[in-house]
C-alpha cells in the first residue's frame, strides 16, 4: 500500500523542518557560548527526533543535552547544567519548569516549543554510563547512523499509528512504546507495513536482537519482560522493560485488525484507504458528560467508588509507580476480605490531585465469616487453635474451621479503615502518597463524587478516562 495520503498529513513541511532547526541551532549556539565565556567544559548536542528527524508534524519536542567530561563531578554537572539552561532561557523569554529524573533538568517553553535542557556526561559506549540520560546521546547517533531516509517515513507511520491506537509513549503514565523503540522496530523489520506483519505474530517473551549479542535462549533467561528488544548501544538492556503487557497486546490486536482490513479483498482502493486513514486519526468520541458516565456505571449494577486525595510535590515519573502499586495492593486487599473487585484504575492530574476509581461486584457481606484454622492431621495444632477459639470449632473438609462475626460487612467500612493513619500499613502504598491519602482523602460513591468533583480545565480527561474505563478496547479497532 502506498501510504501517501497519510504521510502528507504527518511529514513535517520544510518549513517546519527550517524553524525547528534555526531554533535548536539557536539555542545550541548560545550553550555553547556560555560554557566559554564561564570556562565551563560543556558542549551543546541535539538528540532525540528532532535531531533523528522523525517527528511527527507539529509534535516536535526539542531535547538539547550539555555533554560534560566523564571526570566532571556529579554536583558541578548538575548545577552547571542547570544554570546554563535558565540563562538559555531567560535570553529566549521562555518559561521554564523544573524536572528530576536521574538528576535536575529544565523544560522551557520557548517560541512554541517545549525544549528540554538536559545535562548529561559524554560517553562513547554503555560501559561508560554514569546517569540514567547519558544513553540518549548513544541512541540518537545509532538511529542517524543507521536509519535510511527512506525509513524515517515508515518511523512515523508506526509513530502515528501507535499514536491513535492508545500504545505510544513510554512514560509510566502509558507504559507504551518509546520513540527509540519504534524506531528499532523499523531498523529490524525494515518497513511500517512488515511491522504489522511480524507483530501481529508476536507471543509472550518474543525477542528481538539487532546486533545479535545473545542467543534467543540467552536473552529469554536474563530478561522475563512480555517484549525483548536487545539494546543495539548495550546488550544488557531491553529497551522495551518499560512496557506493560496490556499495551504490547494491545498494539498485537491493533495491528491484526489494521491488516484485516489491508487485506479485505470487498474492498476497492477507495473504500480501503478511508477505512485505513481511520487508523491515523484520532479516536473521535464526542462529547461527554457527566449525566452519560453516572447512567452507564448504574446500568452495570456494581458500585463504584472515588477516592480523591490530594498529593504531595513529586516528579510524574515517581508519582505514577507509588499510585498504581497503591491501587493495586488496596484492591488484592479488599479481594481478601471477599469484596469482589471487578476493576480499578487511577488519575492524577499530576499537580495537585490524584483519584482511584475502584468497582466493586461484591459491595456487601453477610454478618458471618468462616475462619480458617490448621489442618486436623496436628492434633497439637488443633488442640491450641480450640484452645484459643473455644467449643465453637468444627471440621469443614479437612481444617478446624470457627464461624464468627464478621469484622467488616461493607467495601466502604473497609476501605475508610485501611485509610487510617494507623491502619495504612495494612497496604502497600508510595511512600511519598502516604500521609496525603490519610489526611486528605474524601470516599464516595462515583455518582455524588462525581457531581461535587470540580476539576476545571481537567474534567474533560477525568471524563475519558471513565469512558475508557466503562469501554476498554476502543482504541484499536475502527
Amino acid at each position: 500500500m502506498d501510504y501517501k495520503f497519510i504521510l502528507k498529513h504527518i511529514r513535517p513541511s520544510a518549513e517546519e523542518k527550517k524553524e525547528v532547526n534555526e531554533l535548536a541551532t539557536k539555542l545550541m549556539d548560545y550553550i555553547d557560548e556560555i560554557c566559554k565565556e564561564e570556562s565551563i567544559a560543556g558542549k551543546a548536542k541535539l538528540v532525540g527526533s528532532a535531531s533523528k528527524k522523525t517527528w511527527l508534524s507539529g509534535k516536535s519536542d526539542i531535547d538539547i543535552f550539555i555533554r560534560f567530561p566523564l571526570e566532571t563531578p556529579m554536583e558541578i554537572l548538575k548545577e552547571a547544567g542547570l544554570r546554563i539552561g535558565y540563562k538559555v532561557n531567560e535570553l529566549m523569554d521562555g518559561t521554564p519548569n523544573e524536572h528530576y529524573a536521574s538528576h535536575p533538568y529544565l523544560t522551557c517553553d520557548i517560541e512554541d516549543y517545549e525544549v528540554d535542557f538536559v545535562p548529561c556526561y559524554e560517553i562513547e559506549s554503555g560501559e561508560q554510563l554514569k546517569s540514567a540520560v547519558d544513553r540518549t546521546i548513544l541512541h540518537t547517533d545509532y538511529i542517524k547512523a543507521n536509519l535510511d531516509e527512506k525509513q524515517t517515513d515508515e518511523v512515523l507511520l508506526l509513530k502515528k499509528f501507535m499514536d491513535c491506537v492508545g500504545v505510544y509513549g513510554s512514560e509510566f503514565k502509558t507504559g507504551g512504546f518509546a520513540g527509540y523503540l519504534c524506531e528499532l522496530l523499523i531498523l529490524e523489520y525494515e518497513s511500517f507495513e512488515n511491522t504489522l506483519e511480524n507483530v501481529a505474530n508476536w507471543k509472550y517473551n518474543t525477542v528481538i536482537d539487532i546486533e545479535n549479542y545473545h542467543t534467543i535462549e540467552e536473552s529469554k533467561k536474563k530478561f522475563k519482560d512480555p517484549l525483548v528488544f536487545i539494546d543495539p548501544t548495550d546488550k544488557n538492556r531491553n529497551v522495551a522493560a518499560a512496557l506493560r503487557l496490556e499495551k504490547m497486546v494491545e498494539f498485537i490486536l491493533a495491528s491484526r485488525n489494521f491488516l484485516k482490513v489491508l487485506d479485505d479483498e470487498d474492498l476497492d482502493e477507495e473504500e480501503k484507504e478511508l477505512k485505513l486513514k481511520e487508523y491515523f486519526t484520532p479516536l473521535q468520541k464526542g462529547e461527554i458528560t457527566k449525566e452519560e458516565i453516572i447512567e452507564d456505571f448504574n446500568k452495570r449494577g456494581s458500585k463504584t467508588y472515588l477516592i480523591k486525595f490530594n498529593i504531595p510535590e513529586v516528579s510524574a515519573d515517581a508519582l505514577h509507580p507509588q499510585l498504581k502499586k497503591t491501587i493495586e495492593s488496596l484492591s488484592e486487599k479488599l479481594e481478601d476480605a471477599e469484596f469482589s473487585v471487578f476493576k480499578s484504575q487511577y488519575w492524577t492530574d499530576e499537580d495537585n490531585l490524584a483519584i482511584f476509581i475502584i468497582e466493586l461486584n461484591v459491595y456487601q457481606q453477610n454478618n458471618i465469616t468462616i475462619h480458617k484454622g490448621p489442618k486436623i492431621w496436628s492434633d497439637i495444632a488443633c488442640d491450641n487453635f480450640m484452645a484459643k477459639r473455644g467449643d465453637n470449632c468444627y471440621p469443614l473438609d479437612d481444617f478446624l474451621v470457627l464461624t464468627k462475626e464478621r469484622e467488616f460487612k461493607t467495601a466502604e467500612e473497609y476501605m475508610k479503615h485501611i485509610l487510617k493513619k494507623e491502619n495504612i500499613h495494612i497496604i502497600k502504598v508510595g511512600k511519598n502518597i502516604k500521609k496525603s491519602i490519610c489526611d486528605t482523602y474524601s470516599l464516595e460513591l462515583l455518582e455524588k463524587g462525581l457531581n461535587n468533583l470540580d476539576l476545571g480545565e481537567n474534567e474533560e480527561e477525568f471524563l475519558n478516562i471513565l469512558d475508557d474505563f466503562l469501554r476498554p478496547g476502543q482504541y484499536i479497532k475502527r
